[in-house]
C-alpha cells in the first residue's frame, strides 16, 4: 500500500535490531549503591498510594447522586450560557434555596 505506516521489516529482524541496541548505563545497577537499585515489585506496590491509575474519569467523592430532572429548554440553555460549572452552581444555589425554606 502507498503510504501505509506498516513495517517493512518481519517480526524476528525487529527483535534482532532490538537486541542489538547497546545497554543503556541508565538502566544498569553495579551494585555499589543500595540508593540506586532497581525497587522490587513488593517495593513499587508499597510506593502506589492507592494502587496503580486507573483510565477514564477520576473517582468522585461519592457525595453526589445522579438524577433526570426534566426543565425547559430556555431554562437549560440560559443556565448551560453562564459557562462552565453551570451544574454546581445549579446544585449551590438549590442547597441555598433549601436552607432559606427550612430556616423559622
Amino acid at each position: 500500500m502507498p503510504g501505509s505506516k506498516t513495517n517493512a521489516m518481519k517480526r524476528e529482524e525487529v527483535l534482532a535490531a532490538v537486541r542489538a541496541l547497546p545497554v543503556s548505563e541508565d538502566y544498569v545497577w553495579d551494585g555499589q549503591d543500595d540508593d540506586e537499585r532497581p525497587a522490587s515489585p513488593q517495593a513499587l506496590a508499597e510506593a502506589l498510594v492507592g494502587g496503580p491509575r486507573k483510565r477514564g474519569r477520576p473517582a468522585g467523592t461519592g457525595t453526589k447522586e445522579q438524577v433526570a430532572i426534566r426543565f425547559d429548554r430556555d431554562v437549560v440553555a440560559a443556565l448551560r450560557a453562564t459557562g462552565p460549572g453551570w451544574q454546581t452552581r445549579v446544585n449551590e444555589v438549590m442547597r441555598d434555596w433549601l436552607r432559606r425554606r427550612q430556616s423559622p
